[in-house]
C-alpha cells in the first residue's frame, strides 16, 4: 500500500484521488473515507475531489450519484478538522 501510494511518475494526491473515484465506483463507505482523507491530507482541493466525483458518477451512473456525495461529505470532515473542535 505504502509502495502503491508513494510519489513517482504519478504523484500522491493522484493517485488517492484515483483510489477515491475507484471507491464511489466500489460502492466501499470505508475505502471513501481513506482515500478522502487521503486525499485531504495530499492537499487536494475540493474542486479536484468535486471533479474527480463527477468523473465517477460519469462512469457509473446511479449508484454514483450516491457514493459521490459521501465522498465529499468525508472529504470536507478531514480536510477541515480545526471546525470540529
Amino acid at each position: 500500500h505504502k509502495a502503491a501510494f508513494a510519489d513517482g511518475a504519478v504523484d500522491k494526491k493522484t493517485k488517492e484521488l484515483i483510489a477515491l473515484a475507484i471507491a464511489i465506483s466500489v460502492k466501499c463507505d470505508g475505502c471513501i473515507a481513506s482515500h478522502a482523507r487521503g486525499a485531504a491530507l495530499a492537499k487536494a482541493t475540493e474542486q479536484e475531489v468535486a471533479e474527480t466525483i463527477g468523473v465517477a458518477i460519469s462512469m457509473n451512473g446511479g449508484p454514483g450519484t450516491v457514493y459521490g456525495p459521501r465522498a465529499l461529505a468525508a472529504f470536507r470532515e478531514f480536510a477541515r478538522p480545526e471546525e470540529k473542535s
